[in-house]
């Protein structure tokens, strides 16, 4: 099976506010158990987004050739079909430790909470496995975080016809409070 990655390009806050400090909570399916998912957060600690930066960041160097930030690398599901949801959060503590993040969310969820491990999907980033079945839940425990929600964003792929002339397409979208925009790449390799 071929690997599909997905790479973050670009993160533009639709506020007025402009000193921020970001991170993600990815959550997608297992690599190799169909009743299992998993979450991840990144990066550690957070991305600080100053005044200077006009409420953009690229992470997308210039040239050709070049990554964005690597969300995760995995095999394609024999389905061709990947559901991936992805929540922007602003951090108001002055530092983050996005590990206990992981373990704040595996106390909660209990026995649907299974491991923490850490290159399950292709990156450095720790990431939590859980139970299919509990996914409902995850919205619940994040707004117990006291952190600003800035939603999230459906990220869903179905690697069609339109992959086999272009190894690579760029897609972006309002997260759900529409206080934020991405722009992201999902690619085959």
């Amino acid at each position: 099976m071929p690997l599909i990655k997905l790479e973050f390009e670009q993160l533009e806050i639709l506020k007025e506010k402009e000193k921020w400090k970001l991170f993600f909570i990815l959550t997608t399916e297992h690599p190799a158990d169909n009743e299992k998912m998993i979450i991840t957060t990144f990066p550690d600690p957070y991305i600080r987004l100053k005044s200077n930066q006009n409420n953009l960041i690229s992470f997308k160097p210039v040239g050709v050739g070049t990554d964005g930030l690597l969300a995760f690398r995995r095999e394609m599901p024999e389905n061709k079909i990947i559901n991936t949801r992805l929540y922007l959060r602003h951090s108001h503590q002055a530092t983050r430790d996005l590990g206990e993040t992981l373990q704040n969310i595996k106390t909660e969820l209990g026995a649907d909470g299974f491991d923490i491990a850490s290159d399950i999907l292709g990156t450095a980033n720790p990431a939590l496995v859980i139970a299919k079945k509990a996914m409902p839940l995850i919205g619940g425990i994040l707004k117990k975080i006291k952190d600003r929600d800035f939603g999230f964003v459906s990220m869903d792929e179905t690697f069609g016809d339109e992959f086999s002339t272009a190894r690579s397409l760029n897609r972006e979208n309002n997260f759900s409070t529409g206080d934020a925009k991405i722009k992201w790449n999902w690619s085959i390799q």
